[in-house]
């Protein structure tokens, strides 16, 4: 679980310098444009954070699908195959 925890921070860390940087980057070059009002670069600060936010967590969403739909795969694959073939199962977790 501690791995987990570390992993969990890490990507947290990554990810919140990357949103960072992106905002950032895309709200110095709004504002760098000349007669861009306040109000613009701030809209387009909070349209930078929501869109990140979103993008963050469809990502999320597809790696933790993926990797759910791996574990059935393999839990039905081990499932089959301590049905059809018990005996070569046994002899490999017994080593």
């Amino acid at each position: 679980a501690r791995d987990t925890w570390a992993e969990a921070g890490e990507s947290a860390v990554l990810g919140a310098n990357d949103g960072l940087i992106s905002t950032s980057s895309l709200v110095v070059g709004v504002a760098a444009a000349s007669g861009v009002e306040h109000a613009a670069v701030l809209l387009t600060a909070s349209a930078g954070l929501v869109a990140g936010a979103l993008s963050m967590a469809a990502g999320e969403y597809v790696s933790v699908s993926s990797q759910a739909d791996t574990e059935s795969a393999d839990y039905e694959r081990e499932r089959r195959e301590l049905q059809e073939i018990a005996a070569l199962e046994h002899a490999d977790l017994v080593g």
